[in-house]
């Protein structure tokens, strides 16, 4: 047993978990395997909802294991990012126990799965810097070892803080938790960043997961497809505790046609217009009266400091701009997080602050 696979839970080594009728490798013409419908709904003319979807639909996980870089074999598919974040909790903390490790302002995924499951969250806070937020690995690392934490969550770029973690600085942290955790790089931004993904990491530490994403820089946040890739071992696990049919067959024709040569080219273009209009919306934010500070960011938002965030929450309002309000989360009590929009959506935020760069 591979080193990674001793953290799963050991009630859950060997669990084969549901095997649904789609599982079945059998051939035929007449299928009366899975209690579906004779006929298809009045609703769904072409029928191509009659039956259940696979359970990971080869064509799409080849597409993403394609556009990744990586074995198919490797990669999980699953209902965003969330999905995998409650599978990874589920598959190697034990209920009512364990622990894992996370730096605030964070997702609140991390947290909110592992308190649903019963796990102990450590938090290791972001520091403050010059240069931004940044994450406290060696501490984050301290607290894993000490705090017997199977899981340690990076999210890369920070959500809702913008900043990248250096894959050298992954890499390093694997090696310190191999054997003893499993980090977990949250790369649902990953695209708008200026530097490489920790997946070309995943070959020189299988106690490394990285989750990506359609939701964000291919515009499919409704269609809920996202994965985790990580040791064919424990992408094993992690189907076994997984239910039957994660991803609707609607949603995977979305996600095909999404990875078309066209389409991901049509991507390209709109995730460089976007850190375009980041960088054009960030500088002419720093200009503005009120405002304090402006993070650099390598995502598709900004996080914005004011003098009086509930102030500018509502002008923001009055306009008809809704942005999200971050003074509840831990060090951001005079912060709100601005998405990038579309150049005029942009200079409405602008106006509506009371900019002249509007």
């Amino acid at each position: 047993m591979s080193a990674v696979l001793e953290l799963v839970r050991p009630d859950l080594r060997g669990f084969a978990g549901y095997q649904s009728a789609r599982s079945d490798a059998a051939r035929g013409e007449v299928w009366l395997n899975a209690n579906e419908a004779p006929w298809s709904s009045v609703a769904d003319r072409g029928g191509r909802n009659r039956r259940y979807p696979e359970p990971q639909p080869a064509a799409l996980r080849d597409a993403l294991a394609a556009l990744y870089g990586c074995a198919a074999d490797a990669l999980l598919l699953g209902r965003g990012s969330d999905e995998a974040i409650d599978l990874l909790v589920r598959a190697l903390c034990a209920p009512g126990s364990g622990a894992v490790v996370v730096a605030p302002p964070v997702f609140g995924m991390y947290a909110v799965s592992a308190r649903l499951h019963g796990a102990r969250v450590l938090e290791v806070p972001l520091r403050d810097g010059v240069a931004g937020f940044a994450p406290d690995l060696d501490a984050m690392a301290d607290a894993a070892l000490s705090g017997a934490a199977k899981l340690v969550f990076l999210c890369s770029p920070g959500n809702p803080t913008g900043e990248r973690v250096s894959t050298e600085a992954v890499e390093r942290l694997a090696q310190r938790l191999a054997g003893r955790a499993v980090v977990v790089v949250d790369e649902a931004y990953a695209e708008f960043a200026d530097a490489p993904s920790a997946l070309v990491a995943l070959p020189r530490h299988r106690n490394l997961v990285v989750l990506r994403t359609l939701s964000k820089a291919h515009a499919l946040a409704g269609a809920r497809i996202g994965c985790a890739i990580a040791d064919p071992g424990l992408v094993e696990v992690l189907r076994a505790c997984q239910a039957p049919y994660p991803l609707p067959a609607s949603c995977v024709a979305l996600g095909l046609a999404a990875l078309a040569p066209a389409s991901v080219d049509a991507t390209g273009r709109r995730v460089a217009r976007v850190r375009e209009q980041r960088d054009r919306l960030a500088a002419a934010l720093a200009h503005l009266p009120g405002v304090r500070r402006v993070y650099p960011s390598q995502a598709n938002f900004l996080l914005v400091r004011f003098d009086d965030a509930g102030a500018a929450l509502q002008r923001l309002r009055a306009d008809g701009i809704v942005v999200r309000d971050q003074r509840a989360a831990p060090q951001l009590g005079d912060a709100l997080r601005i998405s990038i929009g579309t150049p005029a959506q942009n200079r409405r935020v602008l106006a509506a602050l009371g900019g002249a760069a509007a």
